[in-house]
């Protein structure tokens, strides 16, 4: 039995699922799988049970993960308490961010933070915003669209960020695209919908508007990913929503449309998941993304 196995054991425990707690612990599927059952063989009977997609811990699994959950704690605050005594001269910081801010804002916070800090080692995880809240045990800092909901380990900080808008987009010859600049819902909904999967911060967003304003959603397609929207947009397979910043850059394929009377609008939310004792690294990068409004 090792500190690295019980680890591993702690984080599929908290998940429920191997397959993400791999991902959260940086590893392969198959890696964590062989140190479950190293696991295991040690203790000579079953830890836990697969069920459906997922795994159940048994009750010589719930005794154990204790133990373990306390291990992976103190192993955190020292992993913490090393990167703030050995300063910034070198190091790592682990930063997540659901879709939006990992593709339009991140690569211009880690320039700016590697212009300043060069030899700290940035690595970067990117999800929608259910599997970054669900990574954070791993991270450093992470940044994610709209609220963080229920699912934050007790130990987390949340600092609401910049304000963001939610923008209809559309082809160029499409019946909302007649030189107009805003759509109501209930004009939206005349027309098939190009939604992001189930757990997008987008998403979330865009059902909530549509149940209040009472208008009802054709969904013509779902599918992963801001420029899967946008590919599929411009394949005329409906009205997607995206970030406006995801189009700034964008020809005259694809025209944006603000929802009218109200834009939807959403803001940033930035997580740490030690916030009572923070790496020295995420409070730099912390203090660097509330300097940098206008970033991106």
């Amino acid at each position: 039995m090792t500190p690295e196995q019980l680890i591993t054991f702690a984080t599929v425990a908290e998940h429920g699922n191997i397959s993400r707690a791999a991902v959260a612990l940086h590893l392969s599927q198959p890696a964590v799988s062989g140190q479950l059952r190293l696991l295991q063989d040690e203790f000579g009977e079953p830890l836990y049970q697969r069920d459906g997609r997922g795994i159940r811990l048994t009750p010589a699994g719930e005794q154990l993960r204790i133990y373990a959950e306390r291990l992976r704690e103190t192993f955190q605050a020292a992993h913490a308490l090393r990167d703030a005594m050995r300063g910034l001269e070198r190091g790592t910081l682990r930063v997540g961010a659901s879709t939006t801010p990992a593709s339009y804002l991140l690569p211009y916070l880690i320039a700016a933070f590697h212009k300043q800090y060069p030899d700290v080692a940035v690595t970067t995880i990117d999800g929608n915003t259910t599997e970054i809240v669900a990574a954070l045990g791993s991270l450093d800092i992470a940044i994610i669209e709209g609220p963080a909901g229920l699912e934050l380990p007790p130990t987390a900080g949340v600092t609401a960020w910049r304000e963001d808008e939610i923008v209809a987009i559309v082809p160029g010859g499409h019946p909302l695209a007649d030189g107009r600049e805003a759509a109501t819902l209930a004009e939206v909904s005349e027309h098939p919908l190009v939604l992001r999967e189930r757990g997008s911060g987008v998403r979330q967003i865009v059902e909530r508007a549509f149940a209040e304003a009472g208008a009802q959603m054709r969904v013509g397609l779902e599918i992963a990913g801001v420029e899967g929207v946008k590919e599929a947009v411009r394949a005329g397979m409906g009205v997607g929503f995206v970030s406006a910043m995801s189009i700034r850059h964008e020809s005259n394929v694809l025209r944006r449309l603000h929802i009218a009377p109200a834009p939807l609008t959403r803001r940033f939310s930035i997580l740490v998941p030690h916030a009572a004792a923070p790496s020295r690294a995420a409070s730099r990068f912390l203090e660097l993304c509330e300097q940098s409004d206008s970033i991106g």
